[in-house]
């Protein structure tokens, strides 16, 4: 109850910095700027993982065991059974049938039918799991809070522990291919594995912020995304990391968090955070450009299963589609 509360206060400290002020970053021009749009979830769930297989097929997931699905690009929400109350923070589908959820108190919980149903699977840990990622369909990694990292090599029927070598809370996990991946979390923390996971090494970005997320546009240039506007990026797959960070502005006391990242190119890449913020970028990473937003809550969780249509869900039930033409 304490790890689930703890969790609780963290997801809740994201929603708390201040507002991005003006001259952090420049508005979109008109000519690439990205179509925006409300869509109704039917929940008021904090929504904090999403996962989309194809335009028309996505999940959500998030407070209270919440999961909901579309079949229709979004239209319309239905709110599946997880047989859970717990907080559930990401979701991910490796077909249209076959997917997992993780969360609060080590839950782990996967289905076989699309997402109509879910069952329980027993991991070794109660911390709290925040990130999902398969490179094949066999081998994947779970990671979560006190350092956790858990591999499959079945397929997710089975879940073992590896050395992180630290404590501090992993948040994010991306794969390259099945030797290669990058782990960020809390103080700073990356960790990158080049043995498939057989050893993760610590990697310095010398900062002490919370890298919420991260994401590669190809095997040698990621970029990193944290609490107050923390934007870190790499160019040679992870071992060495520069701080982008967007200046704050003549008028701006604080940076507002962000919170997810997704490439959809080498070239175009969306971040998502507080306040309803999106940034975008088309040249890869060169410069960020801020789109106009439909709402002020916080946006938690970023998919894109095609380069010009994505999703973004977050506070308070929020669901939003993403669309862009290519220059």
């Amino acid at each position: 109850m304490r790890r689930r509360t703890l969790h609780t206060a963290a997801v809740v400290s994201w929603l708390l910095m201040a507002f991005l002020c003006a001259g952090t970053v420049e508005a979109a021009p008109p000519e690439i700027r990205a179509t925006v749009a409300m869509q109704k979830s039917g929940s008021e769930a904090t929504l904090l993982g999403m996962f989309f297989h194809d335009p028309q097929l996505g999940w959500a997931v998030g407070a209270g065991g919440t999961i909901l699905k579309t079949t229709d690009g979004g239209r319309k929400w239905k709110k599946a059974s997880s047989g859970t109350t717990s907080l559930l923070t990401a979701v991910y589908f490796q077909d249209a049938r076959r997917g997992w959820v993780v969360g609060a108190n080590g839950t782990v919980r996967t289905s076989r039918d699309g997402g109509e149903s879910w069952n329980v699977r027993v991991v070794s840990t109660q911390a709290p799991l925040y990130g999902i990622a398969f490179a094949s369909p066999l081998k994947g990694w779970l990671v979560g809070g006190n350092g956790t990292i858990l591999q499959t090599t079945d397929g997710g029927e089975n879940w073992t522990d590896q050395a992180s070598g630290t404590n501090a809370a992993l948040h994010s996990i991306v794969l390259i291919n099945e030797q290669h991946g990058t782990i960020v979390g809390a103080l700073g923390t990356i960790l990158t594995t080049s043995d498939g996971g057989m050893t993760w090494l610590p990697q310095s970005s010398q900062s002490s912020a919370t890298f919420f997320d991260v994401a590669f546009a190809d095997e040698a240039n990621g970029w990193a995304v944290g609490n107050a506007g923390a934007l870190f990026q790499t160019t040679d797959g992870g071992t060495h990391w520069i701080d982008r960070t967007l200046p704050c502005g003549r008028t701006c006391t604080k940076l507002t968090d962000l919170i997810r990242i997704r490439f959809t190119d080498a070239q175009q890449g969306w971040i998502v955070g507080e306040h309803g913020q999106i940034l975008r970028t088309t040249d890869a990473g060169f410069n960020w450009v801020e789109e106009a937003s439909p709402v002020k809550r916080s946006l938690m969780a970023l998919s894109f299963p095609r380069a010009t249509v994505g999703w973004a869900a977050g506070e308070g039930g929020t669901i939003i589609s993403i669309s862009s033409a290519r220059r």
